[in-house]
């Protein structure tokens, strides 16, 4: 039987580690997409364009307006759409809340930064289909979008 408890990543080749608080993470985190937006890798920008307008934080522009504009996006607005992807209204009343939040909450964004790349890892097409293999096999489960990942530490 596998660990339903979150694994212990010996990952160090960042400093995203679980030593931070959950606000300094997001933070860290949405430099590390801004920098991403604002390349001239279309397979780098485009990923990180898509999640700010599925965000409606620049509901004016489509992909491909924003795109032209790229080295305009700023810190705010990355920090906006992980406000409202982790369910908040704005950053403000995100980072005044996230801090009390579990660092599970977080687990999605380091499952994107490669945290749990040491451990194996079952994708499944939603939560329930998810939870229905958890019970046999067991695994530490993570939310991505529709999608649900089980950890194997």
């Amino acid at each position: 039987m596998w660990s339903t408890s979150p694994p212990i990543s010996k990952n160090s080749s960042n400093d995203f580690g679980n030593h931070l608080s959950n606000s300094d993470f997001l933070r860290r985190y949405a430099r590390r997409l801004l920098r991403d937006a604002r390349s001239f890798e279309s397979s780098k920008s485009l990923p990180v364009l898509r999640r700010i307008i599925a965000m409606k934080v620049m509901p004016e522009l489509r992909v491909t307006d924003l795109y032209s504009v790229r080295t305009t996006i700023q810190l705010k607005h990355i920090l906006h759409t992980l406000a409202k992807e982790l369910g908040y209204a704005a950053w403000e009343l995100c980072k005044q809340q996230i801090d009390t939040c579990h660092t599970a909450k977080l687990d999605r964004y380091r499952l994107e930064l490669g945290l749990f790349g040491d451990f194996q890892q079952n994708w499944f097409p939603n939560e329930a289909t998810a939870l229905d293999w958890q019970k046999e096999n067991g695994g530490y489960l993570i939310a991505y979008g529709s999608q649900t990942v089980a950890i194997l530490a």
